[in-house]
Order: C-alpha cells, then sequence, then structure tokens
C-alpha cells in the first residue's frame, strides 16, 4: 500500500476511534485546527508526562514553569519576532492555492535524494551480498547526476534562504520547473514575506487599547523569568527551565493533519550555561534527547539528526531530531545553541540588569542557552504513525491494531465479561474498582468478546481481561495481551502486579537512567 494512503487512514482512524476530530466539525470544520477526543487526549496527556518526568524528575537542576499566553508586546520586538518571523509565501494563479516557497524547493530537493535512494536500492537488489554502496554512489552516473543537481539546487536555495531573496527563491521555482501539486502548472505569482503572529488588542476601549500578541512559541516566557526562577530556586548555572504550553502560528500553508497547525503545543527546555561551553552542552543534549525518543521502541533506523547549515542569526549550532513519517523523514524536535542572544536581547529592551553572578567566580555573565524544543502534536503524530497497523492473521482475517508502547496508551486495561448476566458484570466491576487508582481501566460488555478484543485493538490497549464463569469460582481471569494475542490464566489478585510496572511512566523512565 502506498504511503500516502496509509497516512490517510491513520488520519481516518483518529477521527473513527476518537483520538482527533477536526475542530468545530458540525460548522464543516476551522482550517489547521483541531480538537483532541477522548482516547486522543489520554495519550497526549501521556506523552507530555513522559516528556515532563524525564525532565523535572531525572535532573535535579531542571525545574518547570507555565508562562502566560499574552505578555507584554515589547517582548516580542526584543525577540525579532516582529520584524523578522515571516515565510516566504508564493501563490498558483491557477489553483488559487499558496504555498511556502521554501517548501516547493525543500521537496524538490527531496525528489532528488529519492530519486537516488531508488537507484541504490535497485543496486543492492541486483547484486546482493556484493553490494558496495559507497562505490556505487560514487561511480554510478545517474547517481552522480542526480547528486550534482541535489547539491546544486541546495547551494543555491541555502544562499537565497540568507536574506531572503525572494526574487531568487521563484527563479528557482521556474528553473526547476516546480510545478502546482493541484493544477500542474507553473503559473506562480512572485514570491512575498507574511508575519505569522496573531494579534489582538488588550484595554477596555478602542482609544486605550495595546496591541499583543498571541506567543508564537512558548521560549521567550522562559526567558523573562530565567533570574525569577534562579533567584528564588537558588539554582547554579548550569541549570535548566522547562515548560509545556500552547503556542500561535498564523499559518497559510498548513498540512499534512496535525504535523502543522494554527494552535499547537510545544515542550520547551532552556538549559543555562557558561559561555564557553555550549557547545558540549549542545553535543550533550543531542545524545539525551534522542534516547528519549528510542526509548519509546520504535527503532533507530526511524530516527536521524539534521544538523542546520544554515544557522539562525541568533545560533552557533542546530540540529533537527527527524522521524520517518509515512511522507518522509520529518522534524519532531529541534535543538539549538542560542549563544546568549535572547538574554541580551530582553536586558537591553527592558533596561534592567538580568545578568547571573557565579558565586565561584565572583563574576557577572549572560548565560547561554541550549534549547531542547519538540512539538506535542507532532509526536503524538509520530507515535500513531508508528503503531498503526493493519496485522494478517493466520485465519485469513485482518485486524487493525495499534502497537503503542503501553506506557503510552489511553486505557491500559479493559475488563470484559464474558456474558451480561449471572454475575459477571458484578465481578467484572470489582475488578476495575479494584485497579483504576492505578492506571486507566476501561469496562466494555457490548458485541461479541472478539469484536471488544477488536475494538482495544484498535485504540492500543496493551492487556484485556476476560470474566468468565470459572472466574466466580477461582477467582482467576483470561489475561490477553495485545501485540500477541497471547492468552493466559492469572488470578485477579495478581492483575496489579503484573501490569502496573508495564505500564507505568516509570516504566520508560528507568530505561533512561
Amino acid at each position: 500500500m502506498a504511503q500516502e494512503d496509509v497516512f490517510k487512514k491513520i488520519v481516518s482512524h483518529c477521527k473513527e476511534y476518537g483520538f482527533v476530530f477536526p475542530s468545530s466539525d458540525i460548522y464543516d470544520g476551522l482550517a489547521a485546527v483541531y480538537d483532541y477526543g477522548q482516547n486522543g487526549v489520554e495519550l497526549k496527556n501521556n506523552i507530555k508526562e513522559y516528556w515532563w518526568k524525564s525532565m523535572v524528575l531525572l535532573h535535579e537542576n531542571i525545574v518547570g514553569i507555565d508562562s502566560a499566553i499574552f505578555m507584554h508586546p515589547t517582548i516580542w520586538k526584543a525577540s525579532g519576532h516582529v520584524d523578522a518571523f515571516n515565510d516566504p509565501l508564493i501563490d498558483n494563479r491557477d489553483s488559487k492555492k499558496r504555498y511556502r516557497a521554501d517548501n516547493l524547493i525543500e521537496d524538490q530537493i527531496a525528489k532528488y535524494d529519492e530519486k537516488i535512494d531508488k537507484e541504490v536500492a535497485k543496486a543492492r537488489k541486483r547484486f546482493g551480498d556484493a553490494f558496495d554502496e559507497s562505490q556505487f554512489r560514487q561511480t554510478n552516473a545517474r547517481v552522480m547526476e542526480y547528486q550534482q543537481k541535489r547539491d546544486a539546487l541546495h547551494e543555491r536555495y541555502t544562499r537565497a534562504m540568507q536574506g531572503p531573496d525572494l526574487a531568487e527563491l521563484k527563479q528557482i521555482i521556474i528553473d526547476e520547473e516546480i510545478v502546482d501539486p493541484i493544477s500542474g502548472t507553473k503559473n506562480w505569482t512572485d514570491v512575498r514575506q507574511f508575519n505569522l503572529m496573531f494579534s489582538t488588542e488588550m484595554g477596555a476601549s478602542a482609544d486605550g487599547a495595546m496591541k499583543v500578541y498571541l506567543r508564537p512559541e512558548t521560549a521567550q516566557g522562559i526567558f523573562v523569568n530565567y533570574l525569577n526562577v534562579q533567584k528564588t530556586g537558588r539554582m547554579k548555572v548550569p541549570f535548566g527551565i522547562a515548560q509545556i504550553g500552547k503556542a500561535f502560528r498564523n499559518e497559510i500553508v498548513a498540512r499534512q493533519f496535525i504535523f502543522r497547525m494554527r494552535e499547537f503545543e510545544q515542550m520547551e527546555m532552556q538549559f543555562f550555561v557558561k559561555p564557553g561551553t555550549e557547545l558540549d552542552w549542545f553535543a550533550n543534549w543531542k545524545q539525551t534527547r534522542m534516547k528519549w525518543h528510542q526509548t519509546l521502541g520504535f527503532g533507530a533506523e526511524n530516527y536521524r539528526f539534521h544538523d542546520h547549515e544554515k544557522l539562525a542569526h541568533y545560533a552557533n549550532a542546530a540540529t533537527d531530531i527527524e522521524f520517518r513519517m509515512p511522507f518522509g523523514f520529518k522534524e519532531v524536535e529541534g535543538i539549538h545553541s542560542r549563544t546568549n542572544f535572547d538574554l541580551s536581547q530582553h536586558e537591553k529592551y527592558c533596561g534592567k540588569q538580568i545578568k547571573y553572578f557565579d558565586p565561584q567566580t565572583n563574576e557577572s555573565y549572560t548565560p547561554y542557552v541550549i534549547e531542547t524544543s519538540i512539538g506535542v502534536d507532532r509526536m503524538f503524530l509520530s507515535v500513531m504513525c508508528h503503531s498503526y497497523e493493519e496485522e494478517k492473521l493466520d485465519n485469513g482475517e485482518t485486524r487493525t491494531v495499534l502497537h503503542l508502547p503501553a506506557a503510552l496508551a489511553p486505557v491500559k486495561l479493559a475488563v470484559l465479561p464474558l456474558v451480561k448476566k449471572d454475575g459477571l458484570p458484578e465481578k467484572a466491576r470489582e475488578i476495575i474498582d479494584a485497579l483504576k487508582f492505578h492506571f486507566n481501566c476501561q469496562y466494555d460488555e457490548k458485541d461479541t468478546i472478539g469484536k471488544r478484543y477488536r475494538r482495544q485493538d484498535a485504540i492500543g490497549t496493551p492487556y484485556c481481561v476476560t470474566v468468565d464463569y470459572d472466574s466466580l469460582k477461582d477467582n482467576t481471569v483470561t489475561l490477553r495481551h495485545r501485540d500477541t494475542m497471547a492468552q493466559e490464566r492469572v488470578n485477579i489478585a495478581d492483575l496489579n502486579g503484573i501490569i502496573e510496572d508495564k505500564v507505568s511512566i516509570a516504566s520508560l523512565l528507568k530505561q533512561l537512567q
């Protein structure tokens, strides 16, 4: 099945099983805005809990805050968002659709990469164990041609984005003969800049209202509070501040479901370090964050670092952790060495001293910052994409199953009475009443036991127990495992001990130590 079709099925599955709904659905929706349903919010909260505890429980020198969405408008002037938070946009006159020029060009670069990978894959299949990939890439005429075109385009694109040179971006699109995916034409407008911040007014009257912005990132709330946290928490450099919160960007080209939205949630940690040590800490946090992702068990081959060649003006190092989505490797987390740009800018604009005094060296300095920033929604999507499977069974049937990490699953245990009579529902309720304080349980008595298993498979429930007539006699139940569908008979009294450690966030955190 084509990856595009797989992604469509995942999107459909999210709505059908209560994970993600189009926002304002009964009013035909609101573009690029989504609501999380009953199962989606549980999965999302578990992802956030895993991240939060990995930061503040496992690191004595990291604490959390929750800053306001509305902040003083000068903050966004200091950060550069008012003047420079823009996307280069281009329209196709025939389809009337708007695109980010940089995304069109990056997709073209990716097409060259795909052509090269296809040639390599065909050669590997042809030569088998004797295949030397490195030699093939350096000697095959077609691969070398694609690589040359790819490198030339990448170099030209990188130069154009420095300004950015909007005329050159359009010229690249024309020269590469990039077509609109909808109309199939090359009838493009000029490229222009568009500021991504939402604005509103704060005040009791129109005359006295002050223009404020919905924050486009959560990081600035950490920077303006860094000294408050440092002093009240008696924090010593190096130390970090973590935050989970909503951010808002007026994305004109929002696409790929919840991958790019106008209202989204970020998990960010800003780590304050002594100048001169930042690149060591940057390397440290790269490995720490990659381990956090790979602990979920999705396979190291599905992750990669993408180091930035073009750095933001405030950074001296930057990389993305990319995950293999059905639509290619895409960024789920950014790690940046932001130097002391943000704190210096806020000190300049607020006119107050916000330097850190180091009691050991008896000096004051502006700390450098290492940032780790992960999108909750993108993380959610990566989990769903990897977990979704349409599995062919030995009897010829197909089951749809979400192989969610047990600690992230919305429901940990489903308790199913075999029939809705003879005391079996009551016994099932007793089990839930005993276990609901430890993890999320669900009771289900509708339909045949087979259909109920399938329903739980589809929402990713790792364990089901079936209560039958023998349960009334000997206090045992049938425990079913989602991934293998294996069943075993266990004592009701042993259920908590069997299940709790495997479904707790602590089971993931222990692997990070």
